[in-house]
């Protein structure tokens, strides 16, 4: 069997390649009696196709990301060289993937590339804010400290994102009973009942007859509204990947009531703590609002920030364009962006405005729940009282007319 290996020579050096041997253990050995210290190997043959399969699924999650980027950080700041600190982290990771591109990682710094160019050949893992941070602190002498801040950045980003995913949990489970109680209404218990009126004369009334018709659609024409809800998703999905769906989109969003506003908010916290992040890390202005705008997620916002970069340019106050779009950035942020364009310390200020901003946005998700929860029950309980009242309504109607 031949096996891929990643090891280090006495030296410090990262070596790779190819060994033949009967077993890991044994090329394991192998390795080791030529002093070589081994830090992952794997076999070059064609695994069984569940184990493929597996591998196939196999992806590098946000908990993975933030993990490295944390145990890199204090590795570093502890002084440990990057390329040691780079292998000594692959050495713990699990994920075959995820190991081989940071031991390519630490094989290229040590070949005497630059961190951020060694990034930027994984650009499915880290993004152009990760390289641009990185790339800062090179250039100013500071990498300790934007490894810390993209540490700290991602960590926020996640816990941000989990409590949305969590707050989402409940209604999405009730959605899902909601849809299970009306198949089950139509499909089961409305053929019994029709079953019951064809052999009386008695005239169903109005809300029967529309419970009437939805049974029959679905028991006859379901496939036809699948087709339909199908492809309205996935046309909808493919207008969206384009530059002008996108667009429409990100627009409409941003209008939905009590949706929008929760929105810009998310928008405004993450583009704050971007900003504040890439400025921290030593990059100029022009050059954050470039880079935070292209990652803040909505098109509208990407276009008031992509011309606050060219105002920048030329010498233009930042908040001057902030404030000519009051609809998007709310005056608090504009006047702690004068603050810090005055004092000299715009990273701080909007840092600030970020930490408020999330603060807001999990009093908003606490709430959200909060609200949805008995709405949703009054949905549920709602829509199955009207189909119950359509079999019962029928069936009283035929009793009395027996009596």
């Amino acid at each position: 069997m031949k096996f891929k290996y990643w090891a280090r020579t006495k030296e410090g050096r990262i070596q790779t390649g190819i060994i033949e041997a009967s077993s890991k253990e044994v090329a394991v050995g192998v390795l080791k009696s030529n002093q070589l210290y081994v830090t992952g190997i794997e076999s070059t043959e064609a695994a069984p196709i569940w184990a493929r399969q597996i591998k196939l699924f196999e992806r590098v999650s946000a908990t993975d990301l933030v993990m490295f980027s944390r145990q890199l950080s204090v590795m570093f700041t502890s002084g440990v060289p990057l390329s040691e600190a780079l292998t000594a982290i692959a050495e713990q990771i699990k994920k075959a993937k995820f190991k081989e591109k940071i031991l390519e990682l630490a094989q290229t710094v040590e070949g005497g590339s630059t961190f951020s160019k060694a990034l930027s050949r994984f650009p499915e893992l880290f993004s152009d804010f990760y390289v641009s941070v990185v790339k800062a602190g090179e250039v100013s002498g500071t990498m300790g400290k934007s490894l810390v801040y993209l540490a700290d950045h991602l960590e926020r980003e996640y816990n941000l994102r989990s409590r949305l995913k969590g707050a989402m949990i409940y209604p999405a489970l009730v959605v899902v009973a909601t849809i299970g109680v009306f198949v089950l209404m139509t499909v089961f218990i409305m053929p019994q009942l029709i079953a019951v009126l064809e052999g009386s004369k008695v005239e169903p009334p109005a809300i029967t007859k529309v419970a009437i018709g939805l049974s029959y659609f679905m028991r006859n024409w379901w496939w036809v509204g699948l087709i339909l809800v199908t492809a309205l998703a996935a046309g909808g999905w493919r207008y969206s990947k384009t530059l002008e769906g996108k667009a429409v989109f990100d627009n409409l969003y941003l209008k939905i009531p009590g949706v929008g506003g929760f929105l810009k908010k998310l928008y405004l916290a993450r583009f704050a703590e971007n900003l504040s992040t890439l400025i921290s890390g030593g990059l100029p202005i022009s050059q954050a609002l470039e880079v935070s705008g292209r990652i803040v997620g909505n098109n509208v916002y990407q276009k008031i920030i992509f011309e606050a970069r060219d105002r920048v340019t030329k010498g233009e106050s930042i908040t001057a364009v902030f404030a000519s779009y009051p609809g998007f950035f709310t005056s608090l942020f504009c006047q702690m962006s004068l603050v810090g364009e005055k004092t000299g310390h715009i990273d701080k200020t909007v840092m600030t405005i970020a930490n408020f901003y999330e603060e807001e946005i999990n009093r908003t998700t606490e709430n959200l729940v909060n609200i949805l929860e008995p709405i949703l029950i009054l949905v549920l309980g709602g829509m199955v009282g009207l189909l119950m009242a359509a079999v019962v309504i029928p069936l009283y109607q035929i009793s009395a007319g027996g009596l």
